[in-house]
């Protein structure tokens, strides 16, 4: 089936609006889809201006009418999709004192359910949170965080009802199973319970989106009592709250993108003024663990050390001055996460594109590594509840093998698998070949590219490929096991993710090449992530699809503009196309912490000539482009509705071909989409179809 566009597109009005920066002038036809009243959207959407509503509307219905000889495909994809998730499936119990906490679902349910049992028994069930109960008749809802108290008598939990990531934090009495009086609104999703579990601490979210204050919140008294614990005075920096594993502290975070700083509170004396671990400096970043025999704390930096290293420092006296070497920096072997237990640390670490776990036994120095044998493979690990252990628990897959879980004890080395991910309707891995390949960029780097086909598929450049891309903050790809990716692939598909600068993949280096002044290196990747695969006959230049969600939508941007005639089709997720004006934009919420990593348009003009060079939005051209598919969600406050909208409607009026450009915009969503299980399934489905369809594969 060929996608074709149906007879007339929506067409956005020219109402043009002009800026100066530097000497340098912008005229925007389209700015008049920003609504001036946002930040009341993201809270009501019933607010949205008429014209801006009855446009995206618009574009909404064009976008299923060109989808709806698509309807009969996308369901077969989402039935197919559904039947390799075990509907009725649960996690592994994670032990905590005497009980072991753990998520499942029902058949045909959208959310989790929040449950533990005693710990010595695996009957005795006890319900903690109904996420389908809570959820009722909603069109958005999305649990935050579930976290119980050290005393296992209260449950906190979160929920945002809109997309626009505003949460509400209540209390739930387990005994009784209701909640409390206690309700505490505009927070980011966490809290740190103290160690008496009558407190805890939230970050608040302003009118800007921006945590920037933290809160000690006393149980059983109103919100408006809580008392202001920090402040941060730099809207740059955002501030989180969190524990060590020990449990003796709670930890206030502040940081940016390249910069942090933490303050540490007694877990026993809530109520102490939080102290300084060590004062920023501009580009170090630091985070902590506590080895509480010991009496230091062990602290994960890249202080003069660009791959990360563990530097311990004594728990009276932690300030940078007083930092010594525990594991000292290995350039290339870039240390991801740490977790200190009692008697073991343990750290995750990626070297060569690839990640693994390291144990190191506190009393003798006594280190061993965690082997895998697979090219590529994805490695999460999990810190769980307790401290006083020796097990750990970490997962594993790669693009053929499903998650599984393992208990691993540290002190005898023997790895014990509790769960292997169920596929319903069947996979057999051997019907599957994944391969790492390294495309050679512009400038010589080697880009890995990380690919999976069925085996026995003839790679002669016939087959369609769906080049998936992200890019930025640092942020690795994994290389894990993908149920949705199986219906492309079945149907003669590659699919191909390509691990480009602005991620980690291959070091810290990875990633600060591919930011600020050197971005463009990113889409540069990732074009020559393409062009490789061609010329190496898994598939041929026009015939892949990219895709790509948020900076990764910038991405699609970019290189829609740079290489329109590689791709046959290109899918940006909520993407972050109008880059310029956003980062011109202090008022927006990601804005100042966002000059760390694009650099700041609005006090060099060096940045703002760099990013106008390569903004999505302003380089749109007359020029064929290949079919495109763009989403994004109303309250999103990460990539704002009005960005995709603009794109969309500057493509409309600039492009020279006859390829389908599509808008949709979720009207009851945010930056994650739609909210339940099966529902995301569904916008999965419809993005595998377009991307059938544009290939001729539908």
């Amino acid at each position: 089936m060929k996608l074709t566009p149906p007879a007339a597109a929506p067409r956005a009005d020219k109402r043009p609006q002009s800026d100066t920066h530097h000497n340098r002038t912008r005229t925007d036809d389209y700015v008049w889809l920003r609504d001036a009243n946002w930040r009341e959207v993201m809270r009501d959407p019933d607010v949205l201006d008429k014209d801006i509503r009855a446009y995206l509307e618009a574009e909404n219905a064009y976008t299923a009418e060109a989808l709806a000889p698509l309807a009969g495909l996308r369901e077969t994809l989402f039935a197919e999709m559904k039947g390799r998730i075990k509907e009725d499936d649960s996690s592994v119990p994670s032990p905590d004192g005497p009980f072991a906490y753990y998520t499942r679902f029902e058949q045909g349910a959208q959310h989790p359910i929040f449950c533990r049992r005693p710990r010595a028994s695996d009957s005795g069930e006890e319900v903690l949170l109904n996420g389908n109960t809570e959820a009722g008749a909603l069109a958005y809802f999305k649990i935050g965080d579930v976290d119980h108290d050290p005393t296992h008598r209260l449950v906190a939990w979160s929920a945002d009802t809109k997309g626009s990531e505003y949460f509400t934090v209540r209390l739930r009495d387990v005994a009784s199973g209701h909640d409390l009086d206690d309700e505490v609104p505009d927070t980011s999703p966490g809290i740190a319970w103290d160690a008496s579990g009558t407190s805890f601490l939230y970050s608040q979210v302003d009118d800007e989106h921006r945590p920037l204050k933290v809160f000690r919140h006393v149980v059983g008294t109103p919100a408006s009592a809580d008392r202001l614990v920090y402040e941060e005075k730099d809207e740059g920096f955002f501030v989180g709250v969190g524990k060590t594993q020990s449990g003796r502290w709670l930890v206030i975070s502040s940081h940016d993108h390249q910069t942090s700083e933490c303050y540490l509170i007694p877990a026993d004396a809530p109520e102490t003024p939080p102290r300084l671990v060590a004062p920023r400096e501009d580009g170090v970043e630091y985070d902590l663990e506590h080895d509480a025999p010991r009496g230091r704390f062990l602290i994960l930096t890249n202080a003069d050390a660009e791959d990360f290293k563990i530097v311990e420092a004594p728990e009276e006296a932690p300030g940078r001055e007083n930092w010594r070497d525990f594991i000292a920096h290995r350039p290339g072997t870039l240390v991801l996460d740490h977790v200190a237990f009692r008697d073991h640390h343990v750290r995750l670490e990626r070297r060569d594109g690839l990640p693994r776990i390291a144990v190191r036994r506190l009393a003798d120095g006594a280190e061993h590594e965690i082997g895998f044998d697979e090219e590529a493979y994805d490695l999460n690990m999990g810190a769980g509840y307790e401290y006083e252990t020796t097990r750990m628990r970490f997962a594993y897959s790669s693009m053929t093998t499903p998650a599984e879980v393992y208990d691993y004890d540290v002190e005898t080395h023997v790895r014990v698998l509790r769960k292997r991910q169920e596929v319903p309707s069947g996979h057999n891995p051997a019907d599957y070949e994944t391969r790492r390949i390294f495309a050679t960029a512009a400038d010589g780097e080697t880009v890995p590219v990380t690919v999976l086909h069925r085996k026995g598929l003839k790679l002669d450049g016939s087959a369609p490929c769906l080049l998936y891309g992200y890019g930025a903050y640092g942020i690795s790809i994994p290389a894990s096991f993908s149920t949705t990716a199986l219906s492309l692939v079945d149907r003669g598909f590659v699919y191909a993710i390509a691990h480009i600068r602005g991620g980690k993949e291959k070091g810290y280096r990875w990633y600060r090449t591919g930011k600020m002044l050197q971005k463009r290196n990113t889409f540069s990747d990732f074009i020559a992530a393409g062009e490789h695969l061609a010329a190496e006959g898994f598939t041929s230049r026009g015939n892949i699809v990219a895709h790509g969600g948020s900076a990764g939508g910038m991405l699609m941007g970019a290189v829609a503009n740079m290489a329109p005639d590689l791709f046959k089709g290109i899918v940006a997720e909520v993407p972050f196309v109008d880059v310029l004006a956003t980062i011109l934009d202090a008022s927006l919420p990601l804005t100042p912490p966002e000059w760390n990593e694009w650099g700041n348009p609005i006090e060099s003009v060096e940045a703002y000539d760099y990013m106008a060079s390569y903004s999505p939005y302003d380089n749109v051209k007359r020029q064929a482009y290949p079919h495109l598919f763009a989403l994004g969600g109303l309250t999103d406050p990460r990539v704002t509705y009005w960005e995709p909208a603009k794109w969309v409607a500057r493509l409309r009026a600039l492009k020279t071909d006859s390829h389908v450009t599509l808008l949709h915009i979720n009207m009851d969503a945010g930056h994650g989409g739609a909210s339940g299980r099966f529902e995301r399934l569904k916008e999965v489905a419809r993005v595998q179809a377009f991307a059938l369809a544009v290939t001729e594969r539908a």
